[in-house]
């Protein structure tokens, strides 16, 4: 059996006819993306959003949200960034009882054969993210209720170094050394899953893998100077498909895919009648 999650990342949504630094409409670049979901040839089983869902935590903009979400026939579950607020998420999404009620938007959920395990990252009013010991702890109870079930961590802030300066400025400045401690005491891990960089970076982290998906509407430039401009461009808008094969009896691991946005010419066959095509 497959389990796929998918992950969209930094939405920005705008209310209806706004456009976010100006020049883009979010909205419809999320509609496409939600369009490519369901064309995929294998339905996921749930959909994560990692936060920055709006641009200014606004009501309006969590009830486009919301919106623009409703054609989904699967499970989609929320996470804030610091783009967000977690009083106007809730109130939009009041059957997302998952969102909770305490001071940090938290939970665990099942996706087929994995767990995802989210983590709130946010500080309010700030653009960078922080974990304190009172989520920190929470994560440590959390993995110790079930440390067999594969499991993603899920968190907005990426817990390492992209070396693009201006972001790691804005990034998990405080946190990071506890969260690999504790994860490291565990064989289950199979991803740290993040967003915050509009862009698919991997790296080893915590006896794990770490990765941040692409926006499906901006991304940030890829510039690896110290001094690089805080900027943005419209490379090609993409999002993550987390898959996991469960066999019995063989050793898994997660695949995770990168999943352009847009319409594109093809498919095409490699082979007529059996013989490759000259």
């Amino acid at each position: 059996m497959t389990t796929l999650l998918a992950q969209i990342t930094d939405t920005h949504i705008r209310e209806p006819g706004r456009l976010a630094y100006r020049r883009l409409n979010t909205a419809l670049f999320l509609k496409s993306a939600i369009e490519a979901l369901m064309r995929l040839p294998q339905k996921p089983d749930a959909l994560i959003l990692t936060g920055d869902l709006t641009d200014f935590a606004r009501a309006g903009e969590y009830q486009h949200l919301s919106t623009l979400l409703e054609p989904l026939d699967f499970p989609y579950y929320l996470l804030p960034g610091n783009h967000d607020d977690a009083d106007n998420l809730r109130a939009a999404f009041p059957h997302h009882r998952y969102l909770g009620t305490d001071d940090f938007v938290q939970y665990s959920v099942k996706v087929g054969d994995l767990r995802i395990v989210a983590l709130d990252s946010t500080v309010r009013g700030q653009s960078a993210g922080r974990l304190c010991t009172s989520r920190l702890t929470w994560l440590a109870a959390e993995l110790d209720r079930d440390p067999a079930t594969p499991t993603i961590v899920a968190i907005h802030h990426p817990p390492f170094k992209t070396l693009i300066g201006h972001m790691d400025r804005i990034g998990l400045l405080e946190g990071a050394d506890e969260f690999a401690a504790i994860l490291n005491r565990y064989t289950n891990i199979e991803r740290v899953i993040s967003g915050h960089l509009h862009r698919s970076i991997f790296t080893r982290f915590a006896n794990t893998m770490a990765s941040t998906a692409p926006s499906p509407a901006h991304q940030v430039c890829f510039d690896l100077s110290e001094d690089a401009p805080s900027s943005w461009i419209l490379e090609p808008p993409g999002f993550h498909v987390h898959a996991w094969q469960g066999v019995a009896g063989h050793k898994t691991s997660l695949v995770t895919h990168v999943v352009p946005i847009g319409r594109f010419d093809g498919p095409f066959p490699f082979h007529e009648n059996g013989d490759l095509i000259d």
